[in-house]
């Protein structure tokens, strides 16, 4: 084992040797003309950072669900974000385009990046993925013990610089800031290529490349937290315009070839936000005192809650400001899947070891996108958080498919009101740290959630619109999930009968359909299609009428597209169907009822087909704990006389 630690760190060691460059700027200026892309821009670095993970395009007419989400568009998914970022792809691409923009010099390069959004919506962790990218990314070359950490470049004197980007292949942009120019002059007698250069890596603790910016007290507000100041202990020794009495430790002179965070941007005070301004338009910042403006490369993020946002937008005075920001919006994730895996990884970042429940996730996720919905005359609250999910619904009459467009040009803007990512996963913290038998399910994160919605502190209108979600819709869509569920694991045992019915129901269909009779196996007598029989099948779905007749012929081909594709085709292979025959075999609920229950009235065959039950549904990720709650729970609650 220690050699085993020792050769982890002898490998570290050799790696980061080779990267303690130390020498001069001419021995810079032939690694320059080895590899040009050393002295690439900030904006440049982080969209190479991004991209080199790699990016999958989508097109979204070979995927139906993503089809109905975003119609006949092309996704870019960027590995980058991939496992971190869930269900905000339009904004994830924004983010994108401003940087591969910003990399090509186009405007957004001398653009604030301002990310949108309410609490909890993953603006701070945008901003920390990409700070993230910085810390992890091989080191840069920097003219030494400058405090602006600048390119060795600006070294180079104006008057030489069309013939040295010739022969280097690159475009020399900049200047030397105040102290190493001094240095160069008192120093090295202007031998700007005895100039010494070294290596330099990202840190956030360290403050290299990476600069955050919490909001400031406005009446405490002091310019030097961004530009530096001036060192009051060496004004006695060098006069006030000396640039060795400058210190340049602010948050731009930190930030310079990296990143300059502002958090909460807007909470500070217009004056003490106009060094923005010249730091994007002109790449420039002013220098403590009465030096001259510093050159800055850097990427400016800032991010805000909408509130803020739109009182400073009201204020016309904030005009030159608002005329440097590229604004993104971060909304609410509105698709169930991806809130789902949002709170997936969240827990798999923790220590927490209690068993969760099938769909435990699933019933928090629902409350937390139904929340942030609009309600619409056209569909339910919970039909309408199916589509936004990429499912395929039908209207109540089942004649025309609902239209996603259609609820979002009548909701106007959603996914910026709602409960909170956080809000969930405090209510699921708080589930399992009280869980009986270390395992949590979907009726104790409901009761969890009814009791946080009923302690936060909201609007008894707001309060009582979400209890009503969870008391109701959310509710009600858990028993008709749990119902699918236990009948699903009691149809185990009848998988014989099961296949038996969807067979007789395809030859019926197919006879009705194409309009031919059957032949009867045992006497050989040629039948009609037996109707009521089909009928008794599709009502268990609600269809009935055209309806009925329609479901038939769309049954009918798609069982032939599976045979001319040699798929095998059982009474699993169409979801509407298998739904029907599940309820066809189990339409006596009573004896559901009794075998789902530990109830004395229970006779040996039922007892067999409960133990049968049980196993089933462990088999689906259940323990012996939750399966015994829920099932007591459908028996109380589904199949009531």
């Amino acid at each position: 084992m220690p050699h085993e630690f020792n050769s982890l760190i002898q490998k570290d060691r050799q790696e980061r040797r080779q990267e303690r460059f130390k020498g001069t700027l001419l021995d810079y200026l032939a690694i320059v003309k080895n590899d040009p892309d050393v002295t690439m821009l900030a904006h440049e670095r982080l969209q190479r950072l991004i991209t080199a993970p790699g990016v999958k395009t989508i097109k979204t007419e070979e995927q139906p669900s993503l089809r109905r989400l975003y119609g006949n568009s092309t996704i870019k998914v960027y590995r980058f974000f991939e496992e971190e970022f869930y269900g905000i792809n339009s904004t994830i691409m924004e983010i994108a385009r401003y940087f591969y923009a910003a990399a090509m010099r186009g405007e957004e390069a001398r653009q604030v990046l301002y990310l949108v959004g309410p609490v909890g919506s993953g603006k701070s962790s945008l901003m920390e993925s990409l700070k993230r990218a910085l810390e992890n990314s091989p080191p840069i070359y920097v003219i030494q013990d400058c405090p602006m950490r600048e390119e060795p470049l600006h070294l180079i004197p104006k008057h030489l610089r069309p013939q040295f980007e010739k022969l280097l292949g690159v475009k020399i942009e900049g200047d030397l800031c105040p102290i190493c120019r001094y240095r160069l002059t008192h120093e090295y007698n202007g031998e700007y290529e005895r100039f010494p250069v070294t290596v330099s890596d990202f840190s956030i603790r360290s403050r290299k490349g990476i600069a955050v910016v919490p909001p400031v007290d406005p009446n405490n507000q002091d310019a030097s937290v961004l530009v530096g100041s001036v060192d009051i202990s060496k004004m006695d020794l060098y006069p006030e315009d000396d640039p060795r009495v400058l210190a340049l430790n602010g948050a731009f002179n930190t930030g310079n070839r990296g990143i300059v965070e502002f958090i909460e941007v807007f909470k500070n005070d217009v004056e003490y936000l106009h060094t923005i301004i010249t730091a994007t338009q002109e790449k420039s910042i002013p220098s403590p005192g009465k030096g001259s403006m510093i050159y800055f490369d850097g990427i400016i993020l800032a991010h805000s809650n909408e509130a803020e946002w739109n009182k400073f937008k009201a204020d016309h005075t904030n005009e030159a400001i608002l005329d440097r920001i590229v604004k993104i919006e971060v909304p609410y994730c509105l698709e169930l899947s991806q809130e789902i895996r949002i709170y997936e990884k969240i827990l798999r970042k923790s220590n927490f070891t209690a068993h969760i429940a099938p769909h435990t996730l699933e019933i928090a996720s629902m409350f937390a996108v139904v929340s942030r919905l609009t309600p619409s005359n056209k569909v339910d609250i919970i039909t309408k958080m199916r589509i936004y999910n990429g499912e395929e619904v039908l209207r109540q009459d089942l004649s025309q498919k609902v239209d996603i467009q259609e609820l979002k040009d009548e909701a106007g803007r959603e996914g910026f009101t709602g409960i909170s990512t956080r809000f969930i996963m405090k209510a699921i913290d708080n589930a399992l740290a009280e869980s009986d038998h270390n395992c949590i399910n979907p009726i104790t994160v409901m009761e969890a959630l009814i009791k946080a919605v009923k302690s936060t502190d909201m609007g008894d209108e707001e309060r009582g619109r979400l209890l009503g979600y969870l008391q109701n819709n959310i509710k009600k869509e858990y028993h008709r999930i749990l119902e699918k569920e236990v009948t699903q694991a009691f149809i185990y045992g009848y998988r014989e009968q099961a296949e038996t019915l969807f067979n007789n129901y395809l030859d019926h269909a197919e006879a009705f359909v194409n309009k031919v009779k059957l032949t009867d196996l045992n006497t050989g007598e040629e039948l009609d299609a037996d109707e009521k029989f089909l009928d008794s099948i599709e009502s268990q779905i609600g269809l009935t009428g055209s309806a009925a007749r329609g479901f038939r012929s769309d049954v009918t081909a798609y069982m032939f597209s599976l045979l001319r594709s040699n798929q095998t085709i059982d009474y699993t292979s169409y979801e509407p169907l298998k739904e029907a025959i599940e309820k066809k075999l189990t339409t006596s609920v009573r004896e559901l009822s009794r075998v789902v229950t530990q109830a004395r009235v229970r006779d040996e065959d039922q007892n067999k087909k409960y133990h049968a039950m049980v196993e089933e549904m462990k088999r689906n990720g259940y323990c012996d704990d939750c399966c015994n709650v829920i099932l007591k729970y459908a028996a109380n609650n589904l199949w009531k006389d």
